[in-house]
């Protein structure tokens, strides 16, 4: 069985959270899933973000699971995430895209969703 797992919360949020864990249990388990960040899920895809020393920061640790982390580019660019061609695209000044997020356009979860068994919104 496939699994969407949607995620629209912050990073501040508890949800964005939970979703990290559950797709760290689907990969222990071997179990297929994909993730897409949509709405203001995608600001963990935010460079620019300075966590405390002593909080864990939730990029790094999608980044740490090695899968596809996909990341709607419209909601990304109306919160000030780019990567290095939008911004040329668009004529901002420089990139924050967090290393292993990729900018995609709305198609991809259009594709995601129906081609998955299940889907999970956070």
């Amino acid at each position: 069985m496939s699994t969407l797992l949607l995620i629209t919360a912050a990073p501040s949020s508890i949800h964005a959270w939970h979703a990290l864990g559950l797709a760290q249990a689907l990969k222990a388990k071997d179990q297929e899933f994909r993730v897409f960040f949509y709405q203001d899920g995608v600001q963990v895809a935010n460079n620019l973000q300075w966590i405390p020393d002593d909080q864990r920061n939730l990029s790094v640790e999608w980044q740490k699971l090695a899968i596809r982390l996909p990341v709607c580019v419209s909601a990304a660019l109306a919160r000030g995430i780019t990567d290095q061609e939008n911004a040329k695209r668009h004529q901002i000044q420089t990139h924050n895209l967090a290393k292993g997020f990729d900018l995609v356009g709305l198609g991809e979860l259009a594709d995601a969703v129906q081609s998955t068994d299940r889907l999970i919104q956070f």
